[in-house]
């Protein structure tokens, strides 16, 4: 479902040129959750805006779906790669309705005003169709991270981008979003891509897992690697070591 070969990731010109993604390939088959960890400015978000065209900067290959994408994509590409980002405050503009911002992607490519869209799509993630018309400071994190998938989900992507989704709300409510993630997954077949810092999110989440340092993968761990603390690099095994203490 996702192939990249040879990415490289710059920030900057001249002397400021910042090299935050170094000739990296990895590959996602169809339905497989795969990790991405390591320490903050590492690159691990940089990863995940290339692959979902926000970030331009990039040289290399990028395909989704078996079809090769460029810097600038069209609608339809667009589509297949849809994010979540880490604060769902910031992520959902405080001057709109829930409504306004659900149906604005379905706007957005063309496939008409969306607001017949929006009650299945708060339903799909547990929350009644009335928040439509609530802003989103009357929403708890929780409830603000729910709307922020049902956006993600609202295109039918194949593919979702996780970037820390659980990391700004309380640990009370991340399993909720966890069990939420997991259960779309299964339902919709999608395949998802999760950065984190949270070792126990990956363990619980991931198929496999990629250990990022400096702008390069270090280390590639199956999940029984992970539960039987098999690891390879001596980067990765300081990073569970902290982790855990």
């Amino acid at each position: 479902m996702i192939e990249v070969r040879d990415l490289n990731v710059f920030y900057g010109t001249g002397t400021q040129r910042h090299h935050a993604v170094k000739q990296i390939s990895f590959s996602v088959a169809p339905g497989e959750t795969l990790g991405i960890v390591g320490e903050s400015g590492c690159g691990k978000s940089t990863v995940l805006r290339a692959l979902a065209g926000i970030e331009q900067g990039w040289e290399g290959t990028i395909s989704l779906g078996d079809q090769a994408v460029g810097r600038k994509r069209s609608r339809e590409e667009l589509i297949k790669a849809q994010m979540v980002f880490q604060d769902p405050y910031g992520s959902l503009c405080p001057r709109h309705r829930i409504g306004t911002i659900l149906a604005e992607p379905i706007r957005s490519v063309g496939r008409g005003d969306g607001w017949s869209a929006v009650g299945p799509a708060l339903d799909q993630v547990g929350l009644p169709a009335g928040f439509a018309n609530r802003f989103p400071h009357e929403l708890s994190g929780g409830q603000r991270q729910r709307v922020a998938i049902a956006r993600a989900l609202i295109l039918s992507p194949p593919i979702l981008l996780l970037d820390e989704p659980t990391s700004a709300l309380d640990v009370s409510i991340q399993a909720e979003i966890l069990n939420l993630l997991a259960d779309q997954r299964e339902a919709r077949r999608l395949t998802y891509v999760l950065v984190s810092h949270d070792l126990a999110v990956i363990g619980h989440m991931c198929d496999r897992l990629l250990v990022m340092r400096d702008g390069v993968f270090v280390d590639e761990l199956t999940k029984d690697d992970v539960q039987n603390g098999v690891i390879h690099s001596d980067y990765a095994r300081e990073l569970f070591a902290v982790s855990f203490l």
